[in-house]
């Protein structure tokens, strides 16, 4: 994945495969792929992935979406 050079200091201090965390996470709030999938995305476990969620977003699951019954079914 490319990005723009000025992302890489921001990047850098947000630790290990942050633009992936963040691009993951982006994915899973526009409802376009499930908590796991974007959990796999991101490089994550599925208790980690959370942590992070919270930890940026102050919010870790969305419930109210097609994405929960593609985490209950797998």
């Amino acid at each position: 994945m490319q990005h723009q050079q000025q992302f890489d200091e921001i990047l850098d201090s947000l630790g290990n495969n942050s633009a992936e965390f963040f691009m993951a996470a982006r994915l899973y709030h526009a409802k376009k792929v499930s908590f796991s999938k974007a959990a796999s995305l991101a490089n994550l476990s599925f208790d980690a992935f959370l942590h992070r969620l919270e930890e940026y977003f102050s919010r870790g699951f969305l419930i109210d979406d097609e994405s929960v019954l593609d985490d209950i079914r797998s």
